[in-house]
């Protein structure tokens, strides 16, 4: 089976507790994103989700990194868990600061993650087509994180629209995702989160994601993987950030892919 490219990363990289786990411990967070690119060829930045992004500060992360280096960005708050009236402007503003990105070929998609709470009902199912309507143009990823939204329906559109499904890796729980492997887009698009199903429902952004992949669990997660990319180019994120989890399972995963890949 012909294997596209897999890329692999972290979500997100300016964390204080990678020191001495992945940074060293006297590089000035500065630094953090040329370090960060020196072993990963992308990073999802979460940074947007928290406030909007702007075109200057974008475009110094492209000048401190090479130019075969790739940004996904996760698309401001208000267009997906605070959204209100104003989700018109904001999607304007979001749009207008990663077009410069995009205009660098830099950008691998804008990640729309849409909460729980979001469910399957007509005005939602509205307001995301007006969404997606709003950022055409540029590459998209959607990930529901709730399983109303995982039937054939929602697939066949994504497909016409060319956005890509976000497929991930989470704890067993109700209500959640089904695993799947759905390619819907230009390019395929895949979370890790960890199985962390302690905290998932009653912990914050740091302890819901507190886990680590063992190698027997990458080592099952990698024939999914592979699959996805023998049907278009794959981007693999790791969100179990805490404690640098995230880029010791990248670091894992890409040398269990490497002896695969080789035999292609």
């Amino acid at each position: 089976m012909a294997m596209n490219s897999i890329q692999i990363g972290t979500s997100g990289y300016s964390y204080d507790d990678w020191r001495e786990v992945f940074y060293p411990a006297d590089l000035k967070k500065e630094a953090f994103l040329e370090y960060y690119a020196l072993f990963f060829p992308f990073v999802e930045l979460n940074f947007s989700y928290y406030a909007m992004p702007e075109a200057r500060n974008l475009s110094g992360m492209m000048q401190r990194t090479p130019a075969s280096f790739q940004f996904a960005i996760k698309a401001h708050r208000s267009l997906t868990h605070e959204v209100d009236a104003g989700w018109p402007e904001a999607a304007r503003h979001f749009r207008q600061a990663v077009a410069v990105l995009a205009e660098r070929q830099r950008l691998v998609c804008v990640l729309l993650q849409l909460p729980f709470g979001f469910h399957y009902t007509p005005d939602n199912r509205q307001y995301l087509s007006r969404l997606l309507a709003a950022l055409d143009g540029l590459p998209l990823a959607v990930e529901f994180r709730n399983n109303e939204w995982g039937g054939a329906r929602v697939a066949e559109e994504m497909e016409r629209r060319r956005v890509a499904s976000v497929m991930v890796d989470q704890p067993d729980l109700p209500g959640l995702p089904l695993p799947a492997e759905l390619v819907t887009g230009d390019f395929g698009y895949f979370r890790f989160h960890g199985r962390n199903q302690t905290n998932w429902w009653r912990g914050d952004n740091v302890s819901r994601y507190d886990y680590a992949y063992s190698g027997a669990e990458l080592g099952l997660a990698q024939a999914k993987l592979r699959r996805m990319a023998a049907r278009s180019t794959l981007w693999v994120a790791f969100n179990n950030h805490a404690g640098g989890k995230a880029v010791h399972n990248a670091r894992e995963l890409k040398a269990l892919l490497e002896p695969l890949k080789a035999e292609e």
